[in-house]
């Protein structure tokens, strides 16, 4: 594999990376209201679905997905239903009663570290196109022969490492953001919008068709 081909699948990954999606929505709602740990924990479950992705698309399994319209359905539905069930409850909370009345203090989720990871992985997991990525576009950054499972994961590895940095400077802005923003009442607006936009997210995935 040459580094002509590293350099041409970073730069793919980044323009990725970077492309408005669940993956930042849910840091930018995971920071104000759980704190920056939180938001780490959200990055490195999302690079460890990367992880498991690439590790799909080497052993062939993924392609069932692409095979099967049944199960490629089942797996879009239940990856819909968790955006949208995030976005419900994102909304629920922006809304509660006691909401408005904590305009000096700001309102903080109990979110654990390891649930704030399972949210990072499962929201990356369950998005059937991060799958296709890994299956269409994935393999044309391989050697056409004698490519290794090595090879393969040098690119996730590469991948994964953007994903990081790039997540990692959204953390350090919401958290500087949140800081110098009325708490209470970022945190309230900050829920809705992430909330609406999850639900749109799930809608969108839904009606998805590869």
């Amino acid at each position: 594999m040459g580094l002509s081909d590293v350099l041409a699948f970073a730069f793919v990954a980044a323009l990725l990376t970077v492309t408005p999606g669940p993956n930042g929505f849910l840091i930018a709602r995971t920071v104000p209201t759980s704190g920056k740990f939180a938001g780490f924990a959200n990055i490195f479950g999302i690079a460890t679905a990367f992880y498991v992705h690439g590790a799909l698309s080497i052993f062939g399994i993924s392609i069932l997905l692409l095979r099967s319209a049944e199960l490629f359905f089942v797996f879009k539905m239940i990856g819909a239903a968790y955006l949208c069930w995030i976005g419900i409850k994102a909304l629920r909370d922006a809304y509660k009663k006691d909401q408005s009345s904590a305009l000096q203090t700001p309102a903080r989720n109990v979110r654990t570290l390891s649930k704030a990871f399972g949210e990072g992985f499962l929201t990356n997991m369950l998005n059937p196109k991060v799958s296709m990525f890994y299956l269409a576009a994935f393999p044309q950054f391989l050697p056409s022969e004698g490519a290794t499972a090595l090879d393969a994961g040098s690119l996730v590895i590469i991948h994964s490492l953007i994903v990081v940095l790039w997540f990692s400077a959204i953390v350090v802005f919401f958290t500087r953001l949140g800081a110098s923003a009325g708490a209470a009442r970022f945190t309230c607006w900050i829920k809705g919008l992430t909330g609406v936009v999850f639900i749109g997210f799930g809608l969108k995935l839904a009606t998805y068709r590869p």
